[in-house]
C-alpha cells in the first residue's frame, strides 16, 4: 500500500525493489524480476553498473556541488565529448527531460530575437507527441489528459497531423521560428518517423530558415543502435534536447546547439542551479566511456534486430494477442489487440517489468547490455502472458 504522504499522481505497481543488477531488479521480499523497463529509458547500463558506480562514489567522496558560477571540469569535459561525437558546438546541462524541451524552446525564440525576428516564436509540434510536463512543454504536446485542468495553454505552439508533410508546409507562417520532433515517438506508441519525413522537414526548415529541433530524450544515447536516432535519417538538427540514458539513472537533461543557433545564449539567459553538477558529470561521463567505446553501438543494433526477430515469432503465435511489432534497436513496441493494462499485469505475473505507451501500445526497453540470453528469456515470459488470451501453450 502507497504511503498517503506521496501525491498520488502515479497508478504505481504494488512492488517495492531493493536492489538491482544488470537487467534484473529484486524486490524487498526477494523476488527477481527481469526488468524490460528500463525506468522507462533511463537505465541504459542496467543497474548498479560497475564503471558507473566506481565514477559516482569516487565523485562523491570529493566534492558534490558548487553551482554554475565556477567552472566544472566534469561539465567542461563531458559538453566537450557531445559536441565531438555530434552535430553540435555548444551544450547546456540541467536536470531531466522536460527542462532540455524547455531550454530548447528558450533558445528557438532567443535564436530569432537577436536576429531581428521577435516575432518568430511559435514552433510546430506534432500529433502524438510528449515532450514533458511542465506547462510549456504539455502545451507542446497538446494532449487533453497532460493539459485538463491546468488552465488555458502556453502559446506558441501549432499542433500537425504526424508524419504528413503537407499540413506542416500549410502551419508556417511569419511568426514561426522552428519544429520540434521526436525521431521514435515514445510515450506515442513507438512510432518510428520515416527517414524521408525527417529530411523533408530538414529541407523546409532550410528553405524557410526555421529551426530543426529534435527531442531525443527517451530515443537518444544508443536506445537504437545509433548514438542518436536521427542519424539514420542523415540529417543533423539545429538544436536536440537529450535526458534518461545520458545519466543511466543518475538525473541529467541537456540541449544541444550549433553555433550559429546558441548566439543568442549569453550570460544570464538562461541558467540551472544543479545542472552540470559534479556528481551528474561524473556519472555522465562513464556513461560516454561505455556508449562510445568500439562496437558497443553495434552490439545494440544486432540485439534489438533479434528481440524484434523473437517477438515476430510470437505475433505469429498469438495473432489475436499482438497485432505489430514497431521500434528500432532496444526501443521496441507491442501493438497489441487486447487492453493494454491486462497485458502489463500479464507479463508483471511472469516477473517480466514492461511500460506501457498510449492506449494499446507495450514498451520494451531494456537496458543496452541486454544479454541474448535474456531477451530470450524476456520473449518466452511474453509468449507465456500472450497464451492466457486463447489456451495455447508458449
Amino acid at each position: 500500500m502507497m504511503s498517503a504522504a506521496v501525491l498520488p499522481t502515479y497508478a504505481r505497481q504494488d512492488l517495492v525493489f531493493e536492489r538491482g543488477e544488470g537487467v534484473w531488479l529484486e524486490t524487498t521480499a526477494g523476488t527477481r524480476y527481469l526488468d524490460f523497463s528500463g525506468g522507462v529509458a533511463v537505465s541504459a547500463l542496467g543497474h548498479a553498473h560497475p564503471h558507473l558506480v566506481s565514477a559516482l562514489t569516487e565523485q562523491a567522496g570529493k566534492l558534490w556541488h558548487t553551482s554554475n558560477l565556477f567552472r566544472i571540469a566534469g561539465q567542461e569535459r563531458l559538453a566537450e565529448r557531445l559536441c565531438a561525437a555530434t552535430f553540435a558546438d555548444r551544450v547546456f546541462f540541467c536536470n531531466s527531460g522536460a527542462e532540455a524541451l524547455e531550454g530548447a524552446i528558450k533558445l528557438a525564440r532567443r535564436y530569432h530575437y537577436v536576429k531581428g525576428a521577435p516575432e518568430r516564436f511559435r514552433i510546430i509540434t506534432f500529433e502524438g507527441a510528449f515532450h514533458g510536463r511542465t506547462l510549456a512543454t504539455v502545451s507542446a504536446g497538446n494532449q487533453k489528459k497532460h493539459l485538463e485542468g491546468f488552465g488555458p495553454k502556453v502559446d506558441g505552439f501549432d499542433h500537425v497531423a504526424e508524419f504528413d508533410i503537407a499540413p506542416v508546409e500549410a502551419a508556417i507562417t511569419h511568426e514561426t521560428a522552428g519544429i520540434l520532433i521526436e525521431p521514435i515517438q515514445g510515450e506515442g506508441g513507438i512510432k518510428v518517423v520515416p527517414a524521408q519525413f525527417l529530411q523533408q522537414l530538414r529541407n523546409i526548415c532550410d528553405k524557410h530558415s526555421l529551426l530543426l529541433m529534435l527531442d531525443e530524450v527517451q530515443c537518444g544515447m544508443g536506445r537504437t543502435g545509433k548514438l542518436f536516432a536521427h542519424e539514420g535519417a542523415g540529417i543533423t538538427p539545429d538544436i536536440m534536447s537529450i535526458a534518461k540514458g545520458l545519466g543511466g539513472g543518475f538525473p541529467i537533461g541537456a540541449f544541444l546547439a550549433t553555433e550559429k543557433t546558441a548566439v543568442g545564449m549569453t550570460a544570464g539567459t538562461h541558467g540551472s542551479t544543479f545542472g552540470g553538477n559534479p556528481l551528474a558529470m561524473a556519472v555522465g561521463n562513464a556513461v560516454l566511456d561505455i556508449v562510445l567505446s568500439p562496437g558497443f553501438l553495434d552490439e545494440v543494433a544486432r540485439k534489438g534486430l533479434l528481440l524484434k526477430q523473437r517477438l515476430a515469432e510470437i505475433k505469429d503465435r498469438y495473432p489475436h494477442v499482438i497485432e505489430d511489432v514497431r521500434g528500432q534497436g532496444l526501443m521496441v513496441g507491442l501493438k497489441l489487440k487486447v487492453p493494454l493494462g491486462d497485458m502489463i499485469t500479464a507479463v508483471t505475473r511472469e516477473h517480466l517489468l514492461a511500460v506501457p505507451a498510449g492506449d494499446s501500445v507495450m514498451r520494451l526497453l531494456p537496458a543496452l547490455i541486454v544479454s541474448d540470453d535474456e531477451i530470450g528469456e524476456a520473449v518466452q515470459r511474453i509468449g507465456r502472458a500472450a497464451a492466457t488470451w486463447n489456451g495455447k501453450s508458449a
